[in-house]
């Protein structure tokens, strides 16, 4: 298991000047509605054993918890899921950890807890339950955390352009929205760093507007 990630109120690490050649450490939270593919998304691409804490779902749960269009769904992340990717040949060596969170609204205390020193976030998408886009959205939106949107195209579901997806859930034009099969680890590791991506633009936008030179890690995104 590698160092744990430097919290951003720890004066005694200094993430911003990494050791030459260690890799840089970033956290991402992977949200998205009930049954959009996160827990999926992070076993595909984690190059551990991933944590996982799903339940079985039960009858006591049917109330709140509406299956329409994924009646085959058995299990439920109830707190989070953990995995790992490094990627060395990236411009920018990078170990990142990824932390899945429950898709159901009653969970979003935890999603503060989950995105707390996060470097951005990916909302994963079921076009077929789209409205449960609308509360992950949101709330990234609302913390300042910079986040790209993830269409995963589940087989059978009708294909949208991003573009449709993006005037649907009324996103602006900076937020990526791209597609994917979250259980392509290919797919997954490229939304990643789409999202890495989009982070820095966003930091080095931030850091030019205050004035200050632009950053070239992440560790204040």
């Amino acid at each position: 298991m590698p160092s744990t990630i430097p919290k951003p109120d720890d004066p005694g690490t200094d993430a911003a000047h990494p050791q030459a050649g260690a890799p840089t450490v970033l956290k991402i939270v992977i949200a998205g509605g009930f049954g959009a593919g996160k827990t999926t998304a992070v076993g595909a691409v984690s190059e551990i054993t991933p944590l996982s804490t799903e339940e079985y779902l039960t009858e006591a749960s049917a109330d709140v918890d509406s299956l329409a269009g994924i009646e085959a769904k058995e299990t439920t992340t109830v707190a989070f899921d953990f995995g790992r990717l490094s990627l060395p040949d990236a411009p920018m060596p990078l170990e990142l950890f990824l932390f899945g969170t429950p898709g159901q609204d009653r969970f979003v205390d935890l999603w503060y807890d989950l995105s707390r020193g996060a470097v951005g976030a990916v909302v994963l998408v079921d076009t077929r339950r789209l409205e449960s886009s609308f509360t992950p959205v949101s709330f990234f939106e609302d913390i300042h955390l910079p986040f790209v949107v993830a269409v995963n195209q589940f087989d059978g579901a009708h294909r949208y352009h991003p573009e449709q997806v993006r005037t649907a859930l009324e996103l602006p034009s900076a937020v990526p929205v791209v597609t994917c099969d979250a259980r392509d680890p290919n797919h997954v590791a490229g939304v990643l760093l789409t999202l890495v991506d989009h982070a820095v633009n966003n930091a080095a936008t931030t850091s030019s507007r205050a004035g200050h030179a632009p950053s070239t890690t992440l560790q204040d995104a």
